[in-house]
């Protein structure tokens, strides 16, 4: 589904990585790891086509994200490490808002259920402003689970959640690893995942751009 080829990265003059290969197959969970600062974040906006790398390509099923865009960004979902929920908007209008961004239209039933399902049962007309911070990432995973995706890039997805949101997040990656799908992600926390599990180790460098290249 996702192969990237010989990737190289720089930010703020400094090189995060280079030379950096991999794929990611039907069925797959592949964790991103490494040290602060060792362009975790950098890759997975990479991944998403949201930043440009200094070299190297990512493919989708054959063919560059650039020029194969409308079909990627129907195929993936990206949830980043901050939540992006309007204060202003209740937990319902949340979602909505969330689902126009992929112009997709879901049935009420569909919406309560997957609300139902992240523990926001009867939080419909609750204000974001009003919410907890692992109430407003579980907005987030409804989103998710209504998006449809074949492919789910994660960054720092179990940010603010308390133990039953762990294992709801671990639950639903299980659920769409058994559908089919494949997920991308990072954490500082510790995933319990009982399935194969392949990961990608960034490595924290201390040069600048020029002086070298990463080992991955």
């Amino acid at each position: 589904m996702l192969e990237i080829q010989s990737l190289e990265c720089v930010r703020d003059d400094r090189l995060l990585f280079s030379e950096l290969s991999f794929s990611l197959g039907e069925a797959e969970v592949l964790q991103i790891e490494g040290p602060n600062g060792s362009g975790k974040t950098s890759l997975l906006r990479i991944l998403c086509g949201l930043r440009l790398p200094e070299a190297g390509r990512v493919l989708w099923q054959g063919e560059s994200i650039r020029s194969n865009r409308e079909d990627f960004y129907a195929s993936m979902v990206y949830i980043g490490h901050l939540p992006c929920i309007k204060a202003d908007l209740t937990v319902l209008e949340n979602v909505r808002a969330l689902l126009d961004t992929r112009s997709l239209t879901v049935t009420g039933e569909a919406t309560e259920a997957a609300l139902a399902k992240v523990g926001l049962a009867s939080y419909e007309d609750v204000p974001g402003k009003a919410l907890s911070s692992g109430q407003r990432r579980r907005i987030l995973l409804a989103f998710v689970e209504l998006a449809g995706a074949r492919l789910w890039v994660l960054d720092e997805p179990l940010t603010a959640l308390d133990v039953q949101g762990v294992a709801l997040m671990e639950s639903m990656i299980l659920e769409h690893r058994a559908a089919g799908g494949s997920v991308v992600f990072t954490t500082h926390h510790g995933m319990q995942l009982d399935c194969e599990m392949r990961s990608v180790r960034l490595g924290r460098i201390a040069r600048s751009a020029g002086q070298g290249e990463n080992q991955c």
